[in-house]
C-alpha cells in the first residue's frame, strides 16, 4: 500500500525499549467493550472491523488491558487479528480489578499480577507480551513486589518490556531500581497537561509516553479560539488537530485514540497527515 493508504505511517516512528519500532499514532482498545468498559460491545462485528481497519491504515501499536471488559478487548483483538502481522505490537496491562461498570480498584499483589499476565497470554494467543504495563500502583503493596514480579515474568520470557501507568517521576525512578521501564501512560492532552514534567522526563530518558484521553480540547474548540481557526486553515477537525499537536509536542509521544466506529477511526488516523506550523503549535499551546 502507499503511504496515503496507510496514513498512520505519516506520524513518525518510535522504538519502544529501543527495539520495538512502531508508528507513533496507535489505537487504544478500551472503547471496544460495553458501556462503562464492562461486558460485550453492542456491535461486536463493528469492533472487529475497527481493529482490522486500524491495521490496514498502518496502525502497528494497539494498547489494551485485562480489565477492559474484563478480557473482552483482548479476546476481540485475537478474534480480529490473530495470527498477528509480524510488525504488530500489542501492549496490555494488569493491576486494576473490576466489580462492575465504571468501577476500578487497584490490586498489585504479585500472585495476582502473574495470574493476569498468564491469562492475557492465553486470551491474546501469544507466547510473549510485547509491552506489559502496571495499570495502577497499589498503595497497599510495596512497589518492589509489584515491579519485581513483572521483572520475573520478563526473565521467564513471558513479557518483553515493562511499562507503568498513572505515575510520578519519583515512582518511575523507584520502579527503575527493580526493572527497566520503557513506557509511561498518563492522562495528557491539549487541555490537561499536569503530566508535563513526566513527559519531559520521559523524553530526556528515551521512555515512550502514551497519553490516555488524548482527544480532549476543552474551550480551545470554541468559535474564535485557536483550534477553530486552525481547523479552518487545515480543513481538519478539532480532534485531528489535538492529535497533531500531541505528535508535534514530543518525539516520544505515542497517542492511542480509541473508538468503536470505523468512520471515527479513519478520522483519527488521518490526523497523522496534519502538520502544524510552529506558530500554530505555539498558539494552541498558549491557548490551553
Amino acid at each position: 500500500m502507499t503511504s496515503t493508504e496507510r496514513p498512520a505511517e505519516a506520524s513518525g516512528q518510535f522504538a519502544i525499549g529501543g527495539d520495538l519500532t512502531v508508528n507513533r499514532l496507535g489505537y487504544g482498545a478500551m472503547q471496544l467493550t460495553g458501556k462503562g468498559v464492562w461486558g460485550e460491545p453492542s456491535d461486536p462485528e463493528e469492533a472487529v472491523r475497527v481493529l482490522r481497519r486500524a491495521v490496514e491504515l498502518g496502525v502497528d501499536f494497539i494498547d489494551t488491558a485485562d480489565s477492559y471488559g474484563p478480557f473482552v478487548s483482548e479476546l476481540l483483538i485475537r478474534k480480529a487479528l490473530h495470527p498477528y502481522p509480524e510488525d504488530l505490537v500489542i501492549a496490555t496491562k494488569a493491576g486494576l480489578t473490576r466489580s462492575g461498570p465504571d468501577d476500578w480498584r487497584p490490586v498489585g499483589r504479585p500472585e495476582y499480577l502473574r495470574q493476569q499476565a498468564e491469562l492475557s497470554l492465553r486470551h491474546l494467543g501469544v507466547e510473549r507480551i510485547d509491552l506489559f504495563q502496571l495499570h495502577r500502583i497499589d498503595a497497599k503493596v510495596p512497589l518492589a513486589d509489584q515491579v519485581g514480579e513483572l521483572a520475573l515474568l520478563q526473565q521467564e520470557g513471558k513479557i518483553r518490556h515493562i511499562g507503568l501507568s498513572e505515575v510520578s517521576i519519583e515512582q518511575v525512578e523507584e520502579a527503575g531500581r527493580f526493572a527497566r521501564i520503557v513506557s509511561v501512560q498518563n492522562l495528557y492532552n491539549l487541555a490537561h497537561r499536569d503530566a508535563e514534567p513526566l513527559l519531559e522526563y520521559a523524553e530526556a530518558n528515551g521512555i515512550g509516553f502514551i497519553p490516555w484521553f488524548p482527544l480532549a480540547t476543552g474551550k480551545l474548540a470554541e468559535e474564535g479560539g485557536p483550534l477553530a481557526e486552525a481547523s479552518r486553515a487545515h480543513g481538519a477537525t478539532p480532534s485531528q488537530l489535538a492529535l497533531a499537536w500531541l505528535l508535534k509536542r514530543s518525539p516520544v509521544m505515542l497517542p492511542i485514540p480509541g473508538t468503536s466506529k470505523v468512520a471515527h477511526l479513519e478520522d483519527n488516523i488521518a490526523a497523522a497527515g496534519v502538520e502544524l506550523t510552529d506558530d500554530e503549535f505555539a498558539a494552541l499551546s498558549k491557548g490551553a
